[in-house]
């Protein structure tokens, strides 16, 4: 094109041109793109240097490519200019349309600036017209404006070039074509980037993938090879808590298929009396011990672990259940709980278990009305037995003390409004007036110490469970039958009436003096019964201390040698 004046221009330069804007839109790279730029200058449009100068994100430019000399490419590429020089270089100069040309008469002011340069050697201009080695031409790149927008977009870079080929200033037609390629290759520049960005966001976006689908895989080796059992279940909306999915652990533990598990929730699961315990569990993690329903119908101890899981950043979010068979445990747990409240001997209720279920029943809180006579003299034998101090005369009978240690359960502390407790009251023992209430039954062995010192306590031992397993057979569901301690037991008997509890003595009585076999011979022993009634505003102590005292009498009623039979 260094031949071409307007308007005689060669096709051949168009074609030149047209193959250089070609090339840098086809570039695979942003680095190839700025090469190609570079190139383009000089291969298209005449000029036998060309220097890209590219805007980094901290807003100075660096030379990002360089064509048509080796050694000055070495010299600069690479070296980075601040945007306060190359704003004032663009401020200065004679504007050609939206190139700048600085003349080499007031050029030199930007010798010592830190813009990379190089120096070009040759003579000085004979002609107006005559290209000087100091002169200098940039065009500034601006990124395409947005839709809409009027003017240019920011600066992205600058095209520095230098000493035209027919060693002229660019003519009309030559700083055109140099303006038209600079806003091509700000064109190309910008897509280039984008596609960079795009390509990296790519690789990212894909690796992220990757990640996530191994994190999947792992997810679902875990949950589906877990020991114990593990589900998911849905959190929140109309199908809450609906299983979703298992793992083979947990199908196994409950012998139950896959397919069946969906169409539950745990709720649906669990045993009645642990329901509560369910709903109280948090579902953000929460932990249980509950009881859940086998395909046998028979139940399994499980703990309950809860987590919540999200599918996506903004996507529904899973519950995730662990379930673990503590079925062993608990088996150990319910055993030892039982050992410590039942005698070990006999299996049955010890004294400690006694007096917690009587003191379930009573409160401090006497009723409306007189103690029965037997209730109230057995309450002034009983604190005769043990007298208070005198500093606590005016407060009345230690049992009625607030200080005093009752045993009794945890709600029954606030009497105003404990609407739900039913108070027992004892029977009239002069009428009957129909009162039923808690019979206590003492019962005290007569003869037994006799069989311990002849045969052995073997022997007695073999006594005590058969005595304790006829009791048993001799009450009615939910009737205690416990070992006081020694061959000493009690009988609590509830909703009997004074008649009734009479009745109940006699026919256990009867069972008790039967023969018992023990060491391979027959033995006999008696019993005392004394009948002590449950009365709140009484504590456990004073009702059994009651029933004793009674059994006491009942026994010195009867000539020695009638309390045992045979």
């Amino acid at each position: 094109m260094e031949t071409d004046s307007e308007p005689y221009v060669r096709l051949a330069s168009l074609r030149q041109l047209h193959q250089a804007m070609a090339a840098m839109n086809t570039a695979r790279s942003l680095a190839d793109t700025l090469q190609t730029v570079a190139d383009g200058v000089v291969d298209a449009l005449g000029y036998e240097l060309a220097c890209v100068n590219l805007v980094r994100p901290d807003n100075n430019l660096v030379v990002a490519a360089f064509s048509g000399n080796a050694a000055a490419e070495a010299l600069v590429i690479g070296r980075v200019g601040s945007r306060e020089s190359w704003e004032r270089r663009l401020a200065m100069g004679e504007a050609w349309g939206d190139l700048i040309f600085i003349p080499h008469t007031e050029g030199w002011v930007l010798d010592d600036d830190d813009v990379p340069q190089w120096y070009t050697d040759g003579p000085a201009p004979r002609f107006e017209d005559e290209w000087h080695p100091s002169d200098r031409l940039f065009a500034p790149m601006y990124a395409p404006a947005p839709q809409g927008g009027g003017g240019c977009g920011e600066l992205i870079g600058v095209l520095s070039v230098d000493r035209p080929r027919n060693g002229r200033l660019p003519g009309a037609w030559g700083r055109e074509a140099l303006q038209m390629y600079a806003f091509q290759a700000a064109i190309a520049i910008s897509n280039a980037r984008l596609r960079s960005n795009m390509q990296r966001a790519l690789v990212r976006l894909e690796r992220e993938q990757q990640a996530l689908r191994a994190s999947e895989e792992s997810f679902r080796q875990a949950f589906e090879y877990a020991p114990s059992g593990m589900a998911v279940a849905e959190l929140g909306g109309d199908q809450h808590g609906r299983i979703l999915r298992t793992n083979d652990a947990l199908c196994r533990l409950l012998g139950r298929p896959a397919s069946a598990m969906r169409r539950y929730s745990f709720s649906d699961l669990v045993h009645p009396e642990d329901i509560g315990t369910l709903l109280r569990t948090s579902a953000e993690g929460g932990r249980a011990e509950l009881r859940l329903a086998r395909r046998d119908g028979t139940y399994l101890w499980v703990s309950l672990r809860n987590s919540v899981v999200a599918d996506a950043a903004d996507g529904p979010r899973f519950l995730l259940t662990h379930v673990e068979d503590i079925e062993e445990r608990k088996r150990r747990e319910l055993h030892l709980a039982h050992r410590a409240s039942h005698d070990s001997l006999t299996g049955l209720p010890n004294s400690a278990e006694l007096r917690a279920r009587l003191s379930a029943r009573l409160c401090r809180q006497r009723p409306q009305g007189a103690l029965p006579a037997a209730v109230a003299d057995s309450l002034a034998a009983f604190e005769s037995f043990a007298p208070f101090d005198s500093q606590d005369a005016a407060h009345g009978p230690p049992a009625f003390d607030r200080g005093h240690d009752f045993d009794f359960p945890p709600e029954a502390g606030a009497f105003e409004g404990y609407d739900h407790h039913v108070h027992a009251v004892a029977p009239d023992e002069d009428r009957d007036d129909g009162t039923k209430g808690l019979a206590v039954l003492f019962c005290d062995l007569d003869g037994f110490k006799s069989i311990n010192d002849r045969f052995g306590h073997n022997a007695g031992d073999a006594v005590l469970i058969e005595v304790a397993r006829r009791l048993s057979d001799g009450v009615r569901d939910g009737d205690t039958v416990a070992r006081l301690g020694g061959d000493e037991f009690v009988i609590l008997a509830n909703g009997l009436g004074r008649a009734d509890a009479q009745d109940l003595a006699v026919r256990l009585r009867n069972e008790i003096i039967q023969p018992i076999r023990a060491e391979g011979r027959a033995v006999r022993v008696g019993a005392s019964f004394g009948i002590g009634w449950a009365h709140c505003g009484l504590t456990a102590d004073e009702v059994l201390k009651s029933a004793d005292e009674r059994m006491y009498v009942e026994k010195r009623s009867r000539p020695k040698q009638h309390r045992r039979a045979g």
